[in-house]
Order: structure tokens, then C-alpha cells, then sequence
């Protein structure tokens, strides 16, 4: 199975977990599978975890559509999000608002694409 694969299999049971907490209010899922990293435009890429490459792979509800997004984030902005749980656990911080904000930009890209 490759990465892509194995991402939207993990997005999938994500969408199925959002579906059971908040019901009907998540209608769809859609996986940013492209370049650039959504927290800082970089190229999105591997971290180590015990010597091995790892992804991280997160989502969030895109509550005006209903859409459960799901994303890479590059290793920087992964360690910086973790960073920041342990700070602040459960806080919305600057970085999680960029993400968030160039997420919906791109999901609207990609839904006006399916409109040409």
C-alpha cells in the first residue's frame, strides 16, 4: 500500500469516527494530498520516530461545508504543533489558524477545479 492509500484509509476511519460524534453535520471527507505544507508552504516531508520516516497525518471539520479535511503537515510544523500540545493542551494556536485557513483555501481550489 502507498502512502496515499494508506493515508485516505486512515482519513476514511477518521470521517467514520467524526460521523458517530457529530452525526449528520460531517457530510464528506477530502484528503490535501499535494505540496505545499498548509502550516508554513514548505515541502511536506518525513520525520524520525525511533529512526523510522513517519508522517503525521491530522484532519479538521470544515464546518461551513461539512467537509472532514484531512492533511500532512512538513516535520517543522509537525514538531512545532506537538510542541504546543504540551504547552497548551487543547489550545487553538497562530499556526493551527494558518493551517486551517490555507486548508479551506485549497479545498475550494479543488472544488472550483472540478467545476472546469
Amino acid at each position: 500500500m502507498n502512502t496515499e492509500e494508506y493515508a485516505n484509509e486512515i482519513l476514511a476511519k477518521l470521517y467514520s469516527q467524526a460521523r458517530a460524534q457529530f452525526g449528520s453535520v460531517i457530510k464528506s471527507y477530502w484528503f490535501n494530498d499535494g505540496d505545499p505544507c498548509p502550516g508554513c508552504g514548505g515541502k511536506v516531508d518525513a520525520m524520525k520516530v525511533k529512526g523510522e520516516d513517519a508522517l503525521s497525518i491530522s484532519a479538521f471539520i470544515y464546518r461551513e461545508r461539512g467537509v472532514l479535511i484531512g492533511y500532512i503537515l512538513c516535520s517543522r510544523c509537525t514538531k512545532r504543533v506537538f510542541k504546543a500540545a504540551k504547552r497548551n493542551p487543547g489550545k487553538q494556536t497562530s499556526l493551527h489558524t494558518a493551517i486551517e485557513m490555507n486548508l479551506v483555501k485549497a479545498y475550494k481550489k479543488h472544488m472550483a477545479s472540478m467545476d472546469a
